[in-house]
């Protein structure tokens, strides 16, 4: 777990220097998998290439006291298909390895200490410079859904208080 966090600040530090362009944002959330009745935690960068797509590297972690304790380094896309002045809906997809720590006490075909995973899911964001989102997701290898609640921090937005087109230009090109 301290690789995983290490390597994931070092990227976060890394991107940080590239915050300047408004086109980068930082974040962290809160998860829960029904299936497993688990709660996590989340970290992740958004990088902006235009105004409809994000590059989303993630990492998440479930820890000892759920019934399933892993981590998840993953990599995610997300296209904004209705965008608004304050509020955005999007889908996404995502592709991650995952290292499920306590898999020899499951009773899923194919556990195993090391995997990989797909998730499909929906989500909701506003556009502010503190932004808070809600995403709905589930995964096709252990047939799974989970929620994560969460905010992003955009860098370089101009006016946080105001409903202007100017304030962020990361979604407002």
């Amino acid at each position: 777990m301290k690789h995983l966090f290490l390597i994931f600040s070092l990227f976060i530090l890394s991107v940080s220097a590239l915050a300047q362009s408004q086109n980068i944002g930082v974040g962290v959330s809160a998860i829960y998998n029904f299936q497993t009745e688990s709660f996590g935690a989340g970290a992740r960068v958004s990088i902006f290439p235009n105004e409809r797509l994000s590059i989303v590297p993630q990492a998440s972690y479930y820890p000892s006291f759920n019934k399933v304790e892993e981590y998840l380094l993953g990599l995610g896309l997300e296209y904004k298909f209705i965008k608004r002045e304050r509020i955005n809906f999007y889908v996404l997809g995502q592709g991650a390895y995952n290292s499920w720590n306590s898999y020899e006490k499951s009773e899923k075909k194919g556990a195993k200490l090391n995997n990989w995973n797909a998730e499909l899911g929906l989500g909701v964001s506003t556009n502010t410079c503190l932004r808070p989102f809600l995403e709905y997701r589930y995964n096709f290898k252990f047939y799974e859904t989970h929620l994560q609640l969460g905010v992003l921090w955009i860098f370089g937005c101009r006016d946080c208080n105001k409903h202007s087109v100017d304030r962020c230009a990361a979604y407002f090109k």
